[in-house]
């Protein structure tokens, strides 16, 4: 990448894809001309999936920073965990934030599906110790020091590929098999971190994965379709509760569509449920900081209940005092087992 006054240049195959910044953004063009009818990409990712770092320092300063201007599920447990643990958390959290506005952020499907294809031969490189940019530079120490495999990684850029190829889902199934690859991956990587390889203990974080992804899903029914023009909800559950995509697109919330989705969000209730059995299989250390995970989806669960399943005429979202009461619950976790003075105990089936 060079660049220009006030200009960043990427070449992509024989062709230019310019990052002009206008009013505070980067916003993307090609051959030069900037696209003005396309949503700018965000700064910091953009920066980081394009940009040299100088040193593993200035890379990981970037990571951290990340991490923590987002209030998620994954960037909140990577500051309340061990500190040995929290740096490299935060490398693989900013990994699947600027995979994910590559392809959300930029507008144009055919554009997001170049830029990640670009992030998957930078994924590859990194893994064949050739990192360059600044998420890669920082995540190729988490990698070395974790003995992290490609292959979530990998997952995780093919879901958001699919995103820009596949807008509608046939059945539940279907639906299940994107979560597997665009949310699984990262439950996988947190329990690599934490020090577990045994298939059990992913199995049980994929139930958990999974459901969160479903609970966004249903959380965000209406922004999907008039943003994004994507339906989650799987086309065999809307033609059994009568459902049509145009009402869907309206926002007509009526009594087909509160059955559909109090359907759909048992079914991830239950996942939920299921996934809860991984708790005690995990250290006290990182037990409470983890389980963040399933109390955040199932509060998004609640909150759609508490609007009587209509998510079209409003988007259900945690208040700050929910979100503080999740930071809490974990605190008070971690709290409790310092001043009990309890130590780690050794757990079945160990940690690889």
């Amino acid at each position: 990448m060079r660049r220009g006054r006030g200009r960043c240049w990427i070449r992509r195959r024989g062709r230019q894809l310019s990052l002009k910044w206008r009013r505070g953004k980067f916003a993307l063009g090609r051959n030069g001309r900037n696209r003005h009818n396309s949503p700018p990409v965000k700064t910091a990712t953009l920066q980081m999936a394009s940009e040299r770092a100088a040193t593993v320092a200035e890379a990981e300063v970037q990571t951290r920073r990340l991490a923590r201007s987002h209030y998620e599920n994954f960037s909140v447990v990577s500051l309340l965990l061990p500190r040995h643990l929290r740096q490299d958390f935060c490398n693989i959290y900013a990994f699947c934030r600027v995979a994910d506005d590559l392809g959300d952020e930029t507008g144009d499907r055919n554009l997001s599906l170049e830029l990640l294809a670009d992030f998957r031969r930078q994924t590859l490189e990194c893994f064949d110790g050739r990192a360059t940019t600044a998420v890669f530079v920082a995540l190729s120490g988490t990698i070395r020091r974790r003995d992290l495999p490609p292959r979530p990684f990998l997952d995780l850029i093919d879901a958001f590929e699919q995103d820009q190829r596949v807008l509608r889902y046939s059945t539940f199934e279907e639906v299940l098999d994107y979560c597997r690859r665009s949310a699984n991956p990262v439950g996988r990587l947190v329990l690599y971190l934490c020090g577990y390889r045994d298939e059990h203990r992913q199995n049980l974080s994929d139930q958990t994965c999974s459901a969160l992804q479903l609970a966004n899903f249903w959380q965000d029914v209406r922004r999907d379709i008039l943003e994004r023009d994507r339906i989650y909800l799987p086309r065999d559950s809307m033609d059994r509760f009568g459902v049509s995509e145009s009402q869907i697109r309206d926002g007509r919330c009526d009594e087909n569509f509160r059955r559909l989705m109090r359907f759909e969000v048992d079914r991830a209730a239950e996942m939920f449920g299921r996934g809860e059995a991984l708790l005690p299989l995990l250290r006290p250390a990182v037990r409470a900081q983890i389980s963040l995970f399933g109390k955040g989806g199932r509060l998004v669960l609640s909150s759609i209940r508490r609007q009587n399943y209509d998510t079209l005429s409003r988007r259900p979202a945690l208040s700050r005092w929910q979100k503080g009461g999740l930071i809490a619950s974990a605190l008070a976790g971690m709290a409790g087992r310092v001043f009990t003075g309890k130590k780690e105990p050794g757990v079945a089936g160990g940690a690889a």
